[in-house]
């Protein structure tokens, strides 16, 4: 539906803030200042959200699959056009990911907040957040089928770990406690050092990390 779709893109700009300031992971006034907010916005009317989702829960899980997919779709694309040896490939997923954060800050706090939802309740949250997964473990696979990593690499967790070190970097740096020269360097040697510590089998140049 047109609407619904409109109703991801501008919630998830209206919704991250208010989601963000919520400790018990409640979206603070939605019933009446986002949906007023979006009413104003799509010309619809406040209760047009709840023809499309059960509730309030239910409009953060979809706004939340909604990032997933395009952070997803940006990191699955820059793997896919880029060439080389998979180390290098790895390059142009870390350059994806930290542009995706910094173009979609909103998108990406979205996908990290709402902590309590549980997966088996949204299946299709459940499915985009596996697929955002996925895209931090492709280019290590690469590395084990070129022998730069040893045969017994544990792939998903390798991925989940370079995944973590720069999610951290990038949050810190989000929250204005790193600027954005620094947070590169973190997330660079963050990822170098966790590859050498994983049995990296080539020497790895700043530059190619």
């Amino acid at each position: 539906h047109i609407i619904k779709g409109k109703l991801l893109r501008v919630g998830t700009t209206m919704l991250a803030p208010m989601a963000m300031l919520d400790k018990n992971n409640e979206l603070i006034g939605l019933e009446v200042d986002v949906a007023r907010r979006l009413a104003e916005d799509l010309g619809v009317s406040p209760t047009t959200p709840y023809r499309y989702f059960k509730d309030k829960d239910a409009i953060m899980a979809a706004l939340r699959a909604d990032a997933f997919d395009r952070f997803a779709h940006t990191v699955e694309q820059a793997y896919a056009r880029s060439e080389g040896p998979a180390l290098l490939r790895g390059r142009s997923v870390m350059q994806a990911y930290v542009a995706f954060a910094l173009a979609n800050p909103s998108a990406y706090r979205l996908m990290f907040d709402g902590s309590s939802q549980d997966m088996a309740d949204y299946p299709d949250l459940k499915r985009a957040s596996l697929r955002a997964r996925a895209t931090m473990t492709a280019h290590v696979e690469g590395m084990v089928r070129e022998g730069v990593l040893p045969a017994e690499t544990d792939t998903p967790m390798l991925g989940f770990v370079l995944w973590s070190a720069m999610h951290g970097a990038l949050m810190l740096h989000l929250a204005g406690k790193l600027d954005r020269e620094t947070m590169t360097r973190i997330v660079e040697d963050a990822s170098r050092l966790v590859l050498r510590g994983a049995g990296l089998k080539i020497k790895v140049k700043a530059e190619a990390a």
